[in-house]
């Protein structure tokens, strides 16, 4: 497992704060941010495996295949992060 999914494991059972907290540590997002982007849970959850395909130490070409595979649960997530950046 990656460092996110590891993370998205660990912090299952934590708040939906909490959780805000622990992905704003691991981008350069600060917890409103990361609140205003994913606000419920399952958001956040679905924030942390966009960011675990994207930060994989896999090739570009592994990370598209796993992005198309999931890109129906995650297409939302990565449209909001993209405006975020924008």
């Amino acid at each position: 497992m990656g460092r996110f999914a590891d993370i998205a494991a660990e912090v299952a059972n934590k708040t939906n704060e909490e959780l805000a907290s622990e992905i704003s540590s691991l981008t350069r997002l600060k917890d409103n941010e990361i609140n205003k982007l994913a606000p419920a849970k399952p958001d956040k959850e679905k924030l942390l495996q966009l960011l675990e395909i994207v930060n994989s130490a896999t090739s570009e070409n592994e990370k598209a295949v796993r992005l198309k595979e999931n890109i129906e649960s995650l297409a939302v997530t990565a449209i909001k992060l993209v405006k975020v950046l924008v």
